[in-house]
């Protein structure tokens, strides 16, 4: 179990400088003397001889790490509140101590301890682990539970109307002879393996078993929310039938998050998923749409595949803003959502008139839609998916565009080229023709002027001729 998305919920800070000097409504805080040993190897039988009931946190060692040195703090802090308010307690001895998974690894390998950031409680020859929020508050009354008896006697009326007002949890109850009967003893062993998270109750009184329409051995499970029990098949029973029953029926159909077992609720998920529906009880809103969906369950509870968790906004005060922003909803009414418990992805019923809301009947087509896939909080993984490949295929018609600019620009400047090399030879050509125009003319008027020497020659031969 991990201490990772809860907000510590513990009060160390005392109210008694608001009651103006008057007793009887004393906050305790912290008296600063250390209750809370360190196990070790050579410490850990004679410490824990001395106690009724042993409470230890197996933690991770912090040894280098600032801030997991100062969780660590915090959360012995909030242990040594509570062996403080249990110091006092006088029918049950009560310690707490820490085991640290690197220096006191042979500790927790004698012990059992086989989970880091877990806390364990030794009570009875019984191992329980406590699966809930690390407050003082929270680890006092489920020890409280702890070292209560596993089966609760029935003698009255006014007992028997606390149990049927006990409706959020699973419960058992059965009619016996006495308590030295020997199908009793069954019972009572078989509730040691489960206390305190199921109730077990039972009666000796043949006026409360009639009015909980109950034959002698026999044994009524009721599921949360429910209203009417299942009897237990095959009575008498033995320990191993009352636990095996137990053990195929311990998913409810609607069940409560509680803060003393928020962890072991939360990680019992149907195929990595959640069906959560946020309602506070005291609001009206909150307590009719509790009612539909209390509805909704009685009638789909044979469903395996359904499993509601009812949270109540108002058990959790500090993690409300938490939620509220991973999930995007506002809890300030109530809402229903089916959530990834890997990566918190969800996906939210409408609701947008908070003035009615949802009937039974489209409060189940949209559970039976979600059971049956057509809603599904991984479709928003799909569609960034989708997001992510039409970006690329956009990016692809990009570079391909650019590409054909560039080739295009190529054909260009070649053709450009070709046509300068074409201007570049038709120059050239002319030059060469105006240079043997040129060569031509020259070569007229030398042969010209050689012509007019010759004349001037000849004319001078003839002069001197007549001269002789």
């Amino acid at each position: 179990m991990k201490w990772t998305w809860v907000f510590l919920g513990f009060y160390f800070l005392s109210l008694g400088a608001l009651s103006l000097g008057e007793k009887g409504l004393e906050i305790p805080e912290y008296d600063g003397k250390d209750r809370v040993h360190t196990l070790t190897a050579k410490n850990y039988k004679s410490i824990m001889r001395k106690y009724d009931v042993m409470v230890i946190y197996y933690h991770k060692n912090v040894d280098g790490n600032r801030s997991a040195m100062k969780q660590l703090q915090i959360e012995e802090l909030a242990l040594e509140l509570a062996a403080q308010v249990l110091d006092e307690f006088e029918d049950e001895d009560i310690g707490f101590g820490l085991v640290d998974e690197k220096k006191a690894s042979a500790v927790a390998k004698k012990l059992g301890l086989d989970e880091v950031d877990s806390i364990y409680i030794f009570a009875d020859n019984e191992i329980i682990e406590y699966d809930g929020e690390l407050a003082a508050d929270t680890i006092v009354e489920f020890l409280y539970d702890v070292i209560e008896d596993p089966v609760e006697i029935i003698d009255n009326d006014r007992e028997l109307k606390g149990f049927y007002n006990m409706d959020d949890v699973i419960k058992l109850v059965g009619y016996f002879k006495s308590e030295r009967s020997s199908h009793f003893i069954e019972y009572d062993d078989a509730a040691e393996e489960f206390h305190p998270f199921v109730k077990f109750f039972a009666t000796f009184d043949p006026k409360i078993a009639k009015k909980l329409k109950l034959k002698m051995n026999e044994v009524d499970f009721y599921e949360p929310f429910m209203g009417e029990p299942v009897t237990i098949p095959g009575k008498p029973y033995i320990e191993s039938e009352i636990i095996e029953y137990i053990e195929q029926h311990d998913r409810p159909t609607l069940r409560k998050l509680q803060p003393h077992s928020m962890y072991e609720i939360w990680e019992d998920d149907i195929n990595g998923e959640h069906i959560v529906a946020f309602a506070e009880e005291d609001d009206p809103d909150g307590f009719e749409f509790l009612e539909i969906l209390k509805e909704v369950a009685r009638d789909n509870t044979d469903d395996p595949n359904l499993s509601i968790i009812w949270i109540d906004p108002d058990n959790f005060p500090l993690l409300v803003p938490y939620w509220e922003r991973t999930f995007g909803i506002d809890l300030s009414s109530p809402q229903i959502g089916v959530v990834d418990v890997k990566d918190a992805d969800s996906v939210w019923m409408d609701m947008d008139d908070q003035d009615d809301m949802p009937t039974a009947e489209e409060l189940e087509q949209w559970i039976e839609d979600v059971l049956s896939g057509k809603i599904d909080p991984d479709d928003d993984d799909e569609d960034d998916d989708e997001d992510d490949d039409d970006d690329d295929d956009d990016d692809d018609d990009d570079d391909d565009e650019d590409d054909d600019d560039e080739d295009d620009d190529d054909d260009d400047d070649a053709d450009d080229e070709d046509d300068d090399d074409e201007d570049d030879d038709d120059d050239n050509d002319d030059d060469d023709d105006d240079d043997d125009d040129d060569d031509d003319d020259d070569d007229d008027e030398d042969d010209d002027d050689e012509d007019d020497d010759d004349e001037d020659d000849n004319e001078d031969d003839d002069d001197e001729d007549d001269d002789e």
